[in-house]
């Protein structure tokens, strides 16, 4: 049984870990910057997210919610911002507090916050931190030492520094979308948002090594990560290749799709399996795996065929026996076959979707990297954990995502020192 991680009580407590001491004032949103904090407040950082009432964060307003099945992009009249899935994703482990941006009192508020805080962190459009005049000098001046962590999709010089982006446009600008896909055919991207996610990694090692720098030295930087430019790392093995070799990165033989190029191999590829949408990886390398693939799918005709009587037959004949493959695994459940194919000595596996991993996998079972949360919305729910284990410490899972707002009286009068009255009177003005 997986057991429920996090308070009860949902007060702030005492954090742990590695960063614990570390407060951050946390002015990101959506995937790229949130799940970068996020990596922070898991391993004891103070993250406070800062939100403001009247355009609360997209994350909050995406309809993904417990139980329910939509497209990703479907509208909902008045969407609950503490249900939201994204967002509960993103912002476990953190405070929230609201904030009107717009006005004097809301800008002293936060002015405040960034004084006390050691880390200040954002991915809004550029230009949204100098229209309120929290330029990295400015931070300093509140903050001597502060660590400015900027995150944007092309970064914040040169002639391209003012677009606005998000994880599609940095996949199509680092040239990922077009080097995706099928031989002969339109490119087919890297997921909706795939580089929010990716770019993050990058974020957050950026902010790791600035915390450290300044663990040595006392002094605080300004990072500016280009999400493009981390799209554009990836590309790194296919630049080389046109570079090297002189090819293209798209014409009738590539991408090569589910084929691999070298070592040569065949059958090679992804192949329909039983059910809808489900699917079997297959790879043979030599003679040996081919008699074993043979034994196993009761094909022997195969064997006879002389089309792929030699791995090299084998691979200049792949479409005929991607066919003939492809009509036994669709008849069989994909798990099954992958179980029956590895016992004979066929390289193997079942194509999982996220249900196989969550529910399924006895390797993530093992390795713990599901755990469940309770919310007061949303109830118990499950999440992701982080992808890496320490034997001297572990992830402080110590609360579900904040409802909107729900730290305002903790950080304005516990950590900044206002008075009930003040909070009160900012309350009913629409301040915080």
């Amino acid at each position: 049984m997986t057991t429920i991680q996090g308070q009860t009580d949902r007060r702030p407590g005492t954090r742990k870990g590695p960063l614990a001491g570390i407060r951050v004032a946390d002015f990101c949103w959506m995937g790229v910057g949130s799940m970068a904090t996020r990596f922070l407040a898991a391993f004891g950082a103070e993250v406070i997210k800062i939100e403001n009432r009247q355009r609360i964060d997209t994350p909050r307003r995406l309809p993904i919610y417990k139980g329910e099945v939509r497209a990703f992009g479907e509208e909902v009249t008045n969407p609950d911002p503490d249900k939201g899935g994204l967002h509960n994703n993103y912002s476990r482990n953190k405070l929230g507090i609201t904030v009107d941006m717009k006005t004097p009192e809301g800008r002293g508020i936060v002015d405040r916050l960034i004084a006390a805080s050691s880390v200040v962190t954002e991915n809004f459009a550029p230009g949204v931190m100098e229209r309120w005049g929290l330029t990295y000098d400015r931070l300093r001046e509140l903050s001597p030492e502060v660590i400015f962590a900027r995150m944007s999709g092309f970064g914040h010089s040169g002639p391209y520094h003012d677009f606005r982006s998000y994880g599609p446009v940095v996949q199509a600008a680092s040239g990922l979308s077009f080097v995706s896909g099928l031989p002969g055919r339109e490119p087919s991207g890297w997921g909706f948002s795939y580089m929010d996610n990716q770019a993050a990694y990058y974020n957050s090692a950026a902010l790791l090594m600035a915390i450290y720098q300044r663990n040595r030295t006392g002094k605080g930087t300004e990072i500016d990560v280009s999400a493009v430019e981390a799209g554009v790392h990836l590309m790194g093995p296919i630049m080389l290749d046109v570079a090297v070799n002189g090819r293209r990165t798209r014409d009738e033989a590539f991408p090569t799709g589910n084929r691999i190029e070298h070592p040569a191999a065949a059958p090679h590829g992804v192949y329909p399996a039983q059910g809808e949408d489900r699917w079997i990886a297959i790879a043979v390398f030599d003679d040996t795996e081919w008699a074993a693939l043979v034994a196993v799918t009761g094909l022997p005709g195969l064997a006879d065929d002389p089309r792929f009587a030699s791995a090299a037959a084998r691979r200049d004949n792949a479409q005929a026996l991607d066919r003939e493959i492809a009509g036994w695994t669709r008849t069989q459940d994909p798990q099954a076959a992958m179980v029956a194919l590895q016992a004979g000595g066929v390289r193997a596996a079942a194509v999982q979707d996220p249900r196989d991993l969550n529910e399924h996998d006895p390797q993530l079972a093992e390795r713990g990297i599901f755990f469940e949360m309770d919310h007061p919305v949303i109830g118990v729910a499950r999440f992701e954990g982080e992808p890496m284990l320490f034997s001297r410490t572990a992830a402080d899972n110590w609360r579900s995502a904040p409802l909107l707002g729900e730290d305002n009286i903790h950080v304005y009068r516990d950590i900044l020192g206002l008075t009930d009255e003040q909070i009160a009177d900012y309350a009913e003005r629409g301040i915080i």
